[in-house]
């Protein structure tokens, strides 16, 4: 089978696509990535993908440019052949459905700063995004929903019909990757983490929807308690892009290597104001971390309230203080909830759980 990804930046695939495309890759399928030029070429060559480049800009609302976009995809696409396109990420969802009819399967990775933002543009951009969604839904050959909320709001409002929605919760983590690891001292140090008191991570692009200003307040609250720590760089190409005064936060910029800071860390946090699934919680939950976040889409598929991490309302800062105070005064109950995030993780988030009801729409489409 010949498998395109499609997205609207090569960083996206390899940070959040990669493990299916490898396990894609293991099986003997053909994989490609379809991206505007982007620094994760190489990387994406590295483990057997196909790069190729299509034209997309990011920030563009200008219908000729879109539909020059479309254009130059549908040629991409011509000459690759494929029997799937996986698409992920509004623009390129919109764009799939009318470069390749029949064949793309579009992905709702979570609806994004014009669903949260309550601007005037925003209500604009809107309902463009949603009548175009309506409009190409006869064209695709389904809609994956990375979590229950963002399906049920899509087949309510009839932008895509019950028929054609799909439920995957995420892309998977593998498991075996991101096993367990204690916040050892030796490990902390090596990182320039204080080992005498507790590390709180969050991870996530420094925008307004993340809860970037409300993490800032609830470290200013608990600065004596605890190291807070930020991974994640600004992202320039966002209109809600941040660059904060981080207060008593140790903003850490890009780092792949996470898994080196979620191990050094006593709790993972992500206050955002809405999500598709994140991957970040879900590769703290696999290695076995106590959780906090908001009680919105996608954070409550993975923070199971008083059993793996405590939820809080979006946009409250001492709600969110609270929640990590009462995690930090208690280490046994970290303990607890770090277990049954790992138990949580592998029995429902496995990549080859994932894979597999992937793998299940393709055949399901081709047929």
């Amino acid at each position: 089978m010949k498998i395109v990804f499609l997205s609207h930046l090569d960083l996206n695939l390899y940070l959040f696509r990669r493990p299916v495309m490898e396990e894609l890759l293991r099986r003997g399928h053909d994989v490609y990535a379809v991206v505007p030029p982007g620094s994760y070429r190489e990387a994406l060559e590295e483990i057997g993908v196909h790069v190729t480049h299509y034209a997309l800009d990011r920030g563009s609302l200008n219908p000729l440019r879109e539909l020059a976009a479309i254009r130059d995809l549908r040629k991409v696409l011509h000459h690759i052949d494929p029997d799937i396109v996986h698409a992920f990420t509004h623009k390129p969802n919109l764009y799939a459905a009318f470069a390749a009819p029949r064949r793309s399967i579009r992905t709702v990775t979570g609806l994004g700063s014009f669903f949260t933002d309550r601007s005037f543009r925003a209500a604009i951009v809107r309902g463009v995004i949603t009548a175009l969604y309506r409009i190409g839904s006869p064209l695709s050959a389904g809609t994956i929903f990375q979590n229950r909320d963002d399906l049920e709001l899509f087949v309510g409002k009839k932008i895509v019909s019950a028929r054609q929605a799909r439920l995957v919760l995420g892309s998977g983590v593998d498991t075996e990757e991101f096993g367990p690891r204690g916040p050892s001292e030796e490990w902390k140090k090596g990182l320039g983490i204080d080992p005498n008191k507790p590390a709180v991570l969050m991870i996530a692009r420094v925008i307004r929807e993340k809860g970037v200003r409300e993490y800032i307040e609830a470290a200013s609250r608990l600065a004596d308690r605890a190291e807070f720590l930020y991974l994640g760089e600004i992202d320039r190409g966002n209109p809600n892009a941040m660059d904060p005064d981080w207060g008593p936060v140790r903003h850490l910029g890009f780092h792949e290597d996470v898994q080196n800071w979620i191990a050094a860390s006593d709790l993972v946090v992500l206050p955002s104001y809405r999500e598709g699934l994140p991957r970040t919680l879900l590769e703290a939950a696999s290695m076995g971390k106590a959780l906090v976040a908001t009680d919105v889409p996608g954070c409550r598929e993975i923070v199971r309230q008083d059993e793996n991490g405590l939820l809080v309302p979006a946009g409250d800062s001492r709600a969110l203080a609270e929640a990590i105070r009462r995690l930090l005064a208690d280490p046994e109950l970290r303990e607890t909830f770090g277990r049954a995030s790992r138990r949580i993780a592998v029995e429902e988030f496995d990549i080859s759980r994932v894979v597999e009801r992937y793998i299940e729409i393709y055949e399901e489409t081709l047929q």
